[in-house]
């Protein structure tokens, strides 16, 4: 409160601005609950007590006996997710969606059954409830957003839940359960687009028929005497089989950019969907910065390639390297790739303003992703992508100027007070630290792109040698620190970005001039490539120093 009257006074004088910088400030209340043990326990209470619900208002026999089993269950559950899971095991909001999914297929299953035995639908009879059963949904859920291993782990888990509701285990039904979300996993494993969904939703609807007609759930067909077969019920149940899994993953596609938005997770599909060059602010660079806007371009195809090299998500780097410069929209003319051939306009600005133009594209960066509402990762990698780094053009150009105010004091007897003190500190990005794989990557790759520029004719040993001093100094630099990258990682990544920069940098031969016998006008009077032979200023700091 105080802090903000302050600050009117301070704009009534005219001594601060009235306008406020977007910030993404930490919810504490939500950090809170999201590690907390008692909503820990609060989500597993809930899960046990919708087992009860499901198991006793069943008609099945010995239900008392059949929730004993499933909590037996349940305790398997949670010590094998603690055991191989155990990042997905400390966050509620994880377990939440591993669990809540898993219990909406329960639910579904149990809906099925229910409707199967009462007979209002004419076709919807017991026999047709182990083909119509959503086996698939929690798998598909759970791989597309969590990945293979919760796909796997919940495909197994919901499938015992599931014969228990059916009544007592029934080997052929648990295994065409069991089944067919592997299936649905194996054909998730890489989702880029909404129609592999439908394309997996038709694999586990396939599976689930020839598991049926392999079991006798469907049929059993004479091959000797084809009259004595009902073609029409074996067509209605392969038709409810193949239908089953498509409707299922429709139903999937449908509901993931909800449970996406809830949960912040986003997947390949969402990314892809961000990956669209047409965005406003892209649009704007391509007119207002169109040097950064070059380098995000190279910088995500290293960032991309690095990215799938280690294992990582190639998909996120990606579309986050297209956004990490966004920031130098604000003063473009101040960051080497962008300048004319004129002037550069750091000529008439002490390093410290200097150093204060480039730092601050972090925090503009910031403020134009809350405003364009873009993903939180993107804005977390906006921050992230040079950590608490040194702008080192600029730290020392001030040293120099101290040295020679320091020379010129001496013969004009100036006191060592007078003379500006240069602090380090003054010339660091805010930070924090790159703290994910994917923004280590691309902080790396914005670093090796940028000093890449400065090389001349280019060669291989020269490319090497630049991404492995760069490299070691961001770990001297204690840059990569909390990130999770291990040295085994950062020299596949230093391959990658040598062998995609060769490729980029290459020279070509000068293939000879065609002569002309005629000409519309004279030669003299042709105007040349300005381009060409354009220097940049000699006091332009390095590509590197942003």
């Amino acid at each position: 409160m105080f802090e903000f009257l302050k600050r009117n006074a301070l704009v009534k004088r005219g001594l601060a601005s009235g306008k406020t910088r977007r910030r993404r400030h930490p919810n504490e209340f939500m950090h809170a609950l999201e590690y907390a043990g008692y909503m820990r326990g609060v989500i597993f209470a809930a899960f046990v007590a919708g087992l009860a619900l499901l198991i006793f208002t069943s008609d099945h026999p010995e239900p008392t006996k059949n929730f004993v089993v499933a909590v037996l269950f349940f305790a398997a559950a949670v010590i094998q997710l603690w055991i191989s899971q155990p990042k997905t095991y400390v966050r509620n909001s994880r377990l939440l969606l591993v669990f809540g999914v898993m219990l909406v297929q329960l639910a579904a299953t149990q809906l099925v059954i229910v409707l199967c035995e009462s007979g209002t639908v004419d076709f919807l009879t017991p026999a047709v409830a182990p083909v119509l059963a959503p086996y698939a949904f929690a798998p598909l859920v759970l791989s597309v957003l969590l990945g293979r291993n919760h796909g796997l782990y919940s495909a197994i888990f919901v499938s015992l839940w599931t014969r228990l509701l059916f009544g007592g285990f029934d080997a052929p039904l648990l295994a065409c359960a069991v089944v067919s979300g592997f299936t649905a996993v194996f054909l998730t494993l890489q989702v880029r687009k909404r129609s592999r969904l439908i394309r997996a939703g038709f694999g586990v609807g396939l599976a689930i028929w020839l598991l049926s007609l392999t079991f006798g759930i469907i049929g059993p067909i004479d091959l000797f005497t084809p009259g004595a077969n009902d073609w029409q019920m074996l067509a209605m149940l392969t038709g409810v089989a193949i239908g089953n899994g498509i409707l299922t993953a429709t139903i999937v596609g449908g509901i993931l950019p909800m449970i996406e938005h809830m949960f912040r997770i986003t997947t390949d599909i969402s990314w892809l969907e961000a990956s669209d060059l047409n965005h406003p602010l892209l649009r704007r660079m391509t007119i207002e910065a169109p040097g950064t806007y070059h380098h995000s371009l190279v910088v995500a195809n290293l960032a991309e390639a690095a990215a799938e090299a280690i294992g990582a998500n190639g998909t996120l780097c990606r579309v986050c390297s297209y956004f990490h410069d966004v920031g130098k929209l604000v003063k473009p003319d101040y960051f080497t790739e962008n300048m004319n051939f004129e002037r550069n306009p750091h000529d008439d600005l002490a390093p410290t303003m200097s150093a204060l133009i480039i730092i601050a594209h972090v925090k503009e960066g910031v403020d134009f992703a809350l405003k364009h509402n873009l993903n939180h990762r993107i804005v977390d990698i906006i921050q992230e992508h040079h950590g608490t780094s040194l702008v080192y053009y600029f730290y020392k150009r001030a040293l120099q100027q101290q040295e020679d105010a320091r020379a010129g004091g001496k013969i004009m007897n100036m006191r060592e007070d007078d003379i500006p003190e240069v602090r380090e500190e003054s010339f660091r990005y805010p930070g924090p630290k790159p703290q994910t794989k994917e923004s280590a990557i691309i902080s790396l790759a914005d670093m090796v792109e940028s000093a890449s520029r400065s090389i001349e004719k280019p060669t291989p040993q020269k490319i090497e040698q630049l991404v492995t001093d760069l490299i070691a100094q961001r770990i001297a630099d204690k840059q990569l620190d909390e990130s999770d990258l291990t040295l085994a990682e950062l020299n596949t990544i230093a391959e990658r970005f040598r062998f995609t920069l060769m490729t980029m940098l290459h020279t070509r031969i000068a293939y000879p001039k065609a002569e002309t016998k005629t000409t519309s006008m004279r030669d003299d009077k042709i105007r040349p490539d300005v381009m060409a032979g354009a220097k940049k200023p000699d006091s332009a700091p390095p590509v590197s120093a942003a």
